[in-house]
């Protein structure tokens, strides 16, 4: 029994989530499919990050457990990804599959991952399932005020949805800065680790710093305050991508 990663990108706007789930379609449930009409066998796979709904990702990954691929030479494995891929609905692609040693895994042996948050401020009907509307007047320097505030901190209760199944909200922030990339306001986060929702609670509330809604030092309260209450996770999925995972 050999060890493999999929490395896979998907658009996630008619998904639930990446991780699989009973009556809702995943991105995990139409990747197991495509293996199993290709290899005429059932597949579990373990995932490294799991994404909300309507989330997207432009890098993630799987492992599996398979016998199935020991007749394979690794030039082949670009006719099984083609294959899959002609399988796979149009917003899921197959990037790679390799073998690794038996012990690695996708999930715990990640050291980062990395979010961005794409925001358009004039209406623009190529971005609308790919970015936030936001139509406000946006100060770029509390924005980054805010995003440095990180730094200080390794508890993020503050933004973690409720009912997470998590031992621990530390969390080690590597990046954490608001840029313009061409005429999108984006946010770019590194963590080793992230909570449920801590990507869209992070942006909603830095939001509401760069409108002059709260001040730096309530978003400084948010943060101690260790409630989610005082959150504002309030904003859409689609501007939000998984961008990494750092082995």
């Amino acid at each position: 029994m050999a060890r493999y990663f999929i490395e896979i990108f998907y658009k996630g706007t008619h998904y639930s989530g990446f991780q699989i789930q009973q009556n809702a379609n995943s991105v995990q449930a139409e990747v197991e499919n495509s293996l199993q009409i290709f290899f005429k066998t059932s597949f579990s796979l373990t995932g490294s990050s799991r994404t909300d709904a309507g989330v997207h990702a432009l890098t993630n990954f799987f492992h599996f457990d398979s016998e199935m691929l020991y007749s394979y030479k690794t030039e082949n494995f670009n006719r099984i990804i083609y294959n899959l891929n002609s399988i796979l609905p149009d917003d899921i692609v197959i990037k790679r599959i390799y073998k690794v040693n038996d012990d690695a895994h996708c999930r715990f042996d990640a050291i980062s991952r990395e979010y961005k948050y794409f925001i358009y401020q004039h209406k623009d009907p190529f971005q609308s399932d790919r970015a936030y509307y936001y139509p406000y007047k946006l100060d770029l320097n509390k924005l980054n005020e805010a995003a440095r505030a990180l730094f200080s901190f390794q508890d993020f209760t503050s933004f973690s949805k409720r009912n997470t199944q998590v031992h621990s909200f530390n969390c080690n922030i590597i990046k954490s800065v608001w840029t313009m990339e061409k005429s999108l306001v984006v946010y770019n986060v590194i963590s080793n680790r992230f909570l449920r929702g801590m990507v869209k609670g992070l942006v909603g509330t830095m939001l509401k710093v760069g409108t002059g809604k709260i001040s730096i030092d309530q978003f400084f309260e948010i943060i101690e305050s260790k409630d989610c209450a005082t959150a504002n996770f309030s904003v859409p999925p689609q501007g939000l991508f998984l961008v990494n995972v750092q082995y």
